[in-house]
């Protein structure tokens, strides 16, 4: 008999039971839920709403059940439909009537929303440490390469100067990013919804600030319907995974580019590539391609949680019942990308060389040249315009503006003089740039610092 039963004359359909049932995917919350039940009966208990000793049976018989389940020794019932009404049937099943006695003064509705937040919080721990490990290696490699050039881009052209450190710096102040707003997502999913009800609370004088206490929550819901109904940590968690996963294939596209044989400025370890069926030369970024891939799926499960939500009455409805798919998939989906990439960047190999090679090439310069001119006096619009002139001339003459000699140099100004040359080398474009967030070598072992401080790197 289901635990709900007692409305109803004959049984629900098979069928319908399947349909009807969460346990296959909500039965990861079984750790949250009993530690959840156990805090609600000990305040039963505290608040004389049960005797201590009801109190007392029913968190020892809850800390068995724990332990049976991971040891594997309770398979769950479809029939019982989900986390909550298993775990319950099993006590009931072990102490009978007193075990009937923990749901007093909770709905499920209130019970879910407790279970599904408390999970969350420790998953976003856990996403925040994978961040962490990933910003170490990061910097890392920054500190490996903070004299590295290698070429900047915009629109995918060579564009100025800048350092291999500089540029994974970059991908540093995006994770920290990510890191802070999983931070700011928990703290508003903080809040202890239990004592909600179905949504209009209860009449048991139930101390929901002990529960909330017990739980490690810092607060509990102001109003009952929408702390069943809610569901905004859920799509605001997404959202920040969403982001997480951008980042990740925005540097997997760049990390795709750079260990092709066109560009040729990494080697990614072979853990961490694929062979071909067919072409035996080839060795594919196989790991990158698939995070890149997977973004898809996360993006997707947040248009699934918006959709859920955007045409529900308060206060609580079954259609919620879907929000757990879509964001245990993108947490499952977050949590295996994280690692993989992060292993991926520590084995690979930077080729030096191959990146200031390239940034000789394609008048990365061009800019500091218009900038030497300025600093003789010429207007910035004249002096663009001259460097330009000049770099029509080298494509022409198929020249570096390095290669060029001072007679070449006289025929655009005649302001250009012998130290053009070491205002347009590569050292000199790049470490010229002191100031806060640019290339120059000392100011990016300065914000690399920064960072270690913030997460404690050694």
């Amino acid at each position: 008999m289901k635990l709900w039963g007692g409305r109803f004359s004959k049984n629900t359909d098979k069928l319908t039971d399947d349909f009807n049932s969460s346990i296959r995917f909500d039965s990861r919350l079984y750790k949250h839920d009993i530690k959840g039940s156990i805090a609600h009966a000990k305040m039963l208990g505290r608040c004389g709403i049960i005797s201590v000793e009801e109190s007392n049976l029913i968190c020892q018989t809850l800390e068995e059940i724990l332990s049976d389940i991971e040891n594997g020794q309770i398979e769950f019932d479809i029939e019982a439909e989900d986390i909550h009404m298993n775990i319950e049937k099993i006590l009931i099943s072990r102490i009978g009537d007193t075990g009937k006695k923990l749901h007093t003064g909770r709905s499920r509705n209130d019970q879910v929303a407790l279970d599904i937040r408390m999970y969350l919080k420790d998953e976003i721990n856990s996403i925040k440490a994978k961040i962490i490990d990933l910003i170490a290696v990061l910097i890392k490699t920054a500190e490996n390469n903070i004299d590295t050039i290698m070429p900047g881009y915009t629109h995918l052209q060579r564009a100025q100067p800048i350092t291999f450190a500089h540029h994974l710096m970059a991908y540093v102040q995006m994770f920290h990013r990510d890191y802070n707003r999983l931070s700011d997502c928990c703290k508003r999913l903080d809040s202890m919804p239990l004592g909600s009800g179905a949504l209009a609370g209860t009449t048991y004088k139930l101390d929901r600030s002990y529960v909330a206490s017990e739980l490690g929550f810092g607060s509990i819901t102001e109003n009952s319907i929408d702390a069943v109904s809610d569901r905004d940590f859920i799509i605001e968690l997404n959202a920040d995974l969403s982001i997480v996963m951008m980042h990740l294939s925005r540097f997997c596209e760049e990390i795709i580019l750079w260990c092709s044989y066109e560009f040729s400025f990494i080697e990614l370890d072979d853990a961490y590539s694929t062979g071909s069926s067919i072409m035996p030369q080839k060795k594919n970024p196989d790991v990158a391609e698939l995070i890149r891939g997977k973004t898809g799926r996360v993006y997707g499960n947040l248009i699934t949680l918006l959709t859920v939500m955007k045409g529900l009455p308060l206060a609580y409805n079954k259609d919620m019942q879907e929000d757990k798919e879509a964001i245990f998939d993108s947490i499952d989906t977050v949590k295996a990308c994280l690692p993989v990439f992060t292993k991926m960047i520590d084995t690979m190999t930077v080729h030096k060389d191959k990146m200031l090679s390239a940034a000789k090439r394609g008048f990365l310069n061009a800019t500091d040249l218009a900038d030497y001119l300025v600093k003789k006096g010429v207007p910035f619009r004249d002096s663009h315009y001259i460097t330009g002139k000049l770099v029509t001339y080298c494509i022409e003459n198929c020249k570096n503006i390095d290669d060029l000699n001072m007679h070449e140099f006289k025929k655009f100004s005649d302001k250009f003089e012998e130290d053009v040359y070491k205002a347009i080398s590569l050292e000199t474009c790049v470490n010229e740039r002191k100031l806060p967030g640019g290339p120059a070598f000392e100011t990016v072992s300065a914000s690399i610092q920064k960072i270690k401080d913030i997460y404690d790197i050694k």
